[in-house]
């Protein structure tokens, strides 16, 4: 009488290619490791960031949420440990959620020393997100019109944002702008060419 063999996880190559097949991000199993290194990303943690770095974890690895550790701190704008993710090889490719790079969260945030490490990648300023955004339109939409805001949008257009990128909804930068009453933002977009 033949015994079914029990049953086991699936195998990480198996997680993959479902993973593929169904279009989504492949994840393996969360290590610790990686967990606490994303916990430190969190809390601004540069000493446990950069031992648990030692250690092996993995700056691109994934919870169940999509954030991996360079996601995390560039979110909650830590320039240091963006920094030292980009520096153990984190994937400015990467999206999260919803969609978004690293790159639009400080600047909607208004994290400008975050803004301006992640500036200094080839990260994609045209990426649209799955609101419909860019990092221009989510800086405006979502930002202020406050000098922190206003230097993040600066910065954007000098890196060659499209300043006539438009939302899902067909609302251009410069209507946002004005929209919300960001007088300095409009004068901005307009001098780059915004219609």
């Amino acid at each position: 009488m033949h015994r079914a063999s029990p049953s086991r996880p699936p195998t990480r190559r198996l997680v993959l290619l479902a993973c593929g097949l169904a279009g989504l991000p492949a994840q393996a199993a969360d290590r610790p490791v990686d967990a606490a290194l994303r916990a430190a990303a969190q809390r601004n943690d540069a000493a446990a960031f950069e031992r648990l770095l030692k250690e092996g974890a993995d700056v691109n690895a994934r919870d169940a949420q999509l954030d991996s550790a360079f996601l995390v701190a560039a979110r909650e704008g830590h320039a240091e440990l963006v920094r030292l993710a980009l520096a153990a090889g984190a994937d400015v490719r990467s999206l999260n959620r919803y969609g978004s790079t690293a790159l639009m969260g400080p600047a909607y945030r208004g994290h400008l020393d975050t803004v301006r490490v992640l500036l200094a990648t080839p990260i994609d300023l045209h990426h649209v997100n799955n609101l419909g955004w860019t990092a221009l339109l989510e800086a405006i939409a979502l930002g202020t019109d406050g000098p922190t805001h206003r230097e993040i949008v600066r910065l954007l257009i000098a890196h060659g944002s499209d300043v006539n990128a438009k939302d899902r909804d067909g609302a251009s930068a410069l209507q946002l702008a004005e929209r919300k009453g960001q007088g300095e933002v409009a004068r901005m977009l307009r001098a780059a060419g915004a219609r």
